[in-house]
């Protein structure tokens, strides 16, 4: 049983990156966001799900769509929304952007905008975590479009290879940009691939936080325990499109509306009514808070110096380049 303290966490978090993404989408169309900017609406009991299943120094890695899991690992939401304006108080001092998130203090070690570039890394982390000796897991994230990628299969085989203490969660939300997965997956059920490298493979529904942290819960602790590498297939639906320049009229509307009736946020919602865990009152002064957050991100980001033109030579390989470009 989940405590209803936790639950009550996991509401908070997932109604705070719901709006957090909402007035993303309000600054992209003011012009205060540029580049590519992937928004996690929908998806929110995923990232929140699992991450809430971790310790405070596991591992978090992730796909270039990471709003949601940089918030949901602690991340401050006005350093996060001042990185989105590419100000100098940003999480990466405005030189990552919306796809480059990371917050090395709380074990988040960042997007990446190379589908699926997140895996190799996670194996990476495992095998750290292996030679040292500690009881550490990595937990990386992905779309489906990820798992037809080369590294997928050199990421699954050197983790289970080495046995290392990797949960690999692909987020399935059917689409990779525009293509259905049944398109472009010759097997569309993600978590059957586990087979191929010898590890179990679990589906859960991405829709219902609880049940993604219930699953994420054992998995975690056969992972930390020795067992090896696991693959978690979330099934979930991004409510907008690809990314904010795509307006996703390849959906159906009928599926759009389905899929919205399955919202993990009200459903959490009546759950901890009906539980007795919360009353609407407290819900509604929740998000109330939230709503405070959001805007004092927003003043915050938009009162926020750029970065000077100096840190363009900072956090580089080198601090200067010779002044003989052929030296």
């Amino acid at each position: 049983m989940i405590p209803a303290a936790d639950q009550i966490k996991l509401y908070r978090q997932m109604l705070l990156i719901r709006r957090m993404e909402e007035r993303v989408a309000e600054m992209y169309g003011e012009q205060k966001i540029g580049g590519f900017t992937h928004l996690y609406i929908g998806q929110e009991a995923v990232a929140v799900g699992g991450i809430s299943a971790l310790n405070h120094d596991d591992y978090v890695i992730d796909t270039y769509r990471d709003h949601g899991h940089f918030l949901a690992r602690g991340g401050d939401p006005k350093a996060f929304m001042a990185e989105l304006f590419g100000k100098a108080t940003g999480c990466c001092k405005g030189k990552g952007g919306s796809m480059h998130l990371a917050d090395v203090e709380h074990y988040f070690y960042g997007g990446t905008g190379i589908v699926g570039g997140s895996i190799p890394i996670a194996a990476g982390l495992g095998l750290a975590c292996h030679y040292r000796g500690d009881d550490r897991v990595v937990m990386a994230f992905f779309g489906d479009g990820a798992t037809n990628q080369g590294v997928w299969h050199e990421g699954l085989n050197f983790a289970k290879l080495w046995n290392l203490p990797v949960i690999f969660i692909c987020e399935n939300n059917f689409y990779g940009i525009g293509t259905d997965v049944r398109l472009s997956s010759a097997l569309t059920e993600v978590h059957k691939k586990a087979s191929g490298y010898g590890m179990p493979g679990y589906k859960v529904n991405g829709m219902d936080v609880l049940e993604v942290r219930k699953v994420c819960d054992e998995v975690v602790r056969l992972v930390r325990g020795g067992a090896g590498p696991a693959l978690i297939e979330a099934t979930c639906y991004r409510y907008q499109g690809h990314s904010m320049t795509d307006p996703g009229r390849y959906r159906a509307r009928a599926e759009e509306e389905l899929w919205r009736k399955r919202d993990p946020i009200p459903r959490l919602a009546k759950s901890l009514i009906s539980d007795g865990i919360a009353t609407e009152e407290r819900l509604r002064e929740i998000e109330r808070e939230i709503e405070r957050t959001v805007e004092e991100a927003v003043a915050f980001a938009d009162a926020s110096p750029e970065p000077p033109v100096s840190a363009l030579y900072e956090d580089v390989f080198a601090d200067r380049y010779p002044s003989d470009p052929h030296a």
